[in-house]
């Protein structure tokens, strides 16, 4: 059996989503910041008429918060019934790759980003790190957030 992933960058590493959780990609729109939201929500903006909470990806994984220009972009993930969007500084491609390729991800000792990762995979001599989308949550419900 085989998934379909999107790839894209945030801070110079690549990532990939399931395909299925992606709702759209978006171009850059500024986020409208809220009070008293963990520090890596960056925000809500219109979703043509919903409030969707926008993850600065970069912050959520505990590396340097992202600073927008109109060159990132928005990946609109649904997952749960919840929709929710993410800032990353590029989208490479979609990308097919069998189940069993995936491996899970090295445990050590002070990579915080490793509970984030459904697990690794290489494709065309790069390491993709799949995220775990719910996960980055972590039990929090961002609908409440907007």
């Amino acid at each position: 059996m085989h998934r379909e992933l999107i790839t894209f960058e945030v801070g110079g590493q690549v990532f990939g989503l399931d395909i299925m959780a992606i709702r759209e990609i978006r171009a850059w729109t500024p986020a409208t910041r809220l009070p008293r939201v963990p520090h890596y929500v960056a925000g809500v903006v219109n979703l043509r008429g919903t409030v969707l909470p926008v993850i600065d990806l970069a912050a959520r994984l505990g590396w340097q918060p992202t600073e927008p220009t109109p060159r990132h972009a928005i990946i609109v993930t649904q997952t749960g019934g919840k929709a929710c969007g993410l800032i990353v500084d590029s989208v490479s491609d979609i990308v097919t790759l069998p189940e069993d390729s995936l491996q899970p991800p090295p445990v050590t000792a002070n990579d915080s980003i490793i509970s984030f990762l459904e697990g690794l995979a290489a494709i065309d001599e790069q390491m993709v790190m799949v995220l775990n989308l719910p996960a980055l949550g972590d039990g929090q419900d961002f609908g409440e957030a907007a």
